[in-house]
């Protein structure tokens, strides 16, 4: 199991909330998201996996929810 938090910017609200761990949670492999929201900042994504998960895949699935990854996973 793995797990990596990413920085995403441009979430308000519990809806960029809901949206993001939509997104990223139809990501192959994906077992849970967790978002801690700093509304208008950089808001902390961490995603756990059965195995490493490529961050190209979690940056496409950030964008698809309307937000931006600015940081690369801790």
């Amino acid at each position: 199991m793995a797990t990596n938090t990413f920085t995403v910017t441009g979430m308000t609200c519990g809806h960029c909330v809901s949206s993001v761990a939509e997104e990223v949670g139809k990501i192959t492999g994906v077992q849970d998201v967790e978002v801690d929201l700093v509304a208008g900042g950089e808001s902390r994504v961490t995603v756990t996996s059965a195995g490493d998960v490529p961050v190209d895949e979690v940056r496409a699935a950030v964008d698809e929810a309307g937000y931006e990854l600015t940081g690369t996973p801790a």
